[in-house]
């Protein structure tokens, strides 16, 4: 479903969370992930969403990518996440990113962040720029940097995921690959909406 730029769809509050079944499932998948994968394989699976999500944002029609587009609720995304523009996706994955690449810095160090995470906190900016193409991609660069430094992702340290509660450095490093292949399918959603515009 598509709306125009301007109407104001009613969509839940920020940091609303997902629906209890849903995010119980996330939970499990979440944990199987982070059993299952290692550091290889979570860094694999971050570069491949991330040239995925460049393939998608090269191939936006020019003067495009702040448009906004009202989507049905990807799985694991909240709801007040669903209208936004090409811009605005890169724009909330740059400002998770760094914070995870802060938070896996500090954990494998053996500090726990100051702070507390918050769904609700890392929403885009409606008025982003195309400034964000680079400043997200520099993100990308910082999350594979901090892992490459980090001295122990297992590190006994935790900070709190609001949906998957205390996780240590490595599982912070497996939630900026999920993540990341979330909000891929979003933009492929976004995408798919633009085409259906006039």
């Amino acid at each position: 479903m598509a709306i125009s730029q301007n109407e104001d769809p009613k969509l839940a509050m920020p940091g609303a969370g997902l629906p209890g079944i849903e995010l119980q499932i996330a939970r499990v998948l979440f944990a199987l992930r982070a059993w299952t994968h290692d550091r290889q394989r979570i860094d694999a699976l971050f570069r491949q969403e991330r040239a995925l999500v460049a393939d998608l944002v090269r191939s936006c029609p020019a003067g495009r990518l702040g448009e906004r587009v009202l989507t049905p609720r990807p799985r694991g995304l909240e709801d007040s996440s669903r209208h936004w523009s090409v811009l605005m996706t890169l724009d909330h994955l740059r400002i998770v990113n760094l914070a995870c690449a802060s938070i896996i810095r500090e954990l494998s160090e053996g500090r726990v962040p100051a702070g507390k995470a918050s769904t609700a906190d890392v929403k885009p900016s409606p008025d982003v720029t195309e400034s964000v193409l680079a400043t997200y991609e520099a993100s990308c660069d910082e999350v594979l940097a901090a892992v490459a430094s980090a001295k122990n992702l297992d590190a006994a340290a935790r900070f709190p995921h609001p949906w998957f509660g205390p996780m240590s450095a490595r599982r912070w490093h497996v939630l900026a690959a999920v993540h990341l292949g979330l909000h891929r399918k979003q933009l492929e959603a976004i995408l798919a909406g633009l085409k259906r515009r006039v």
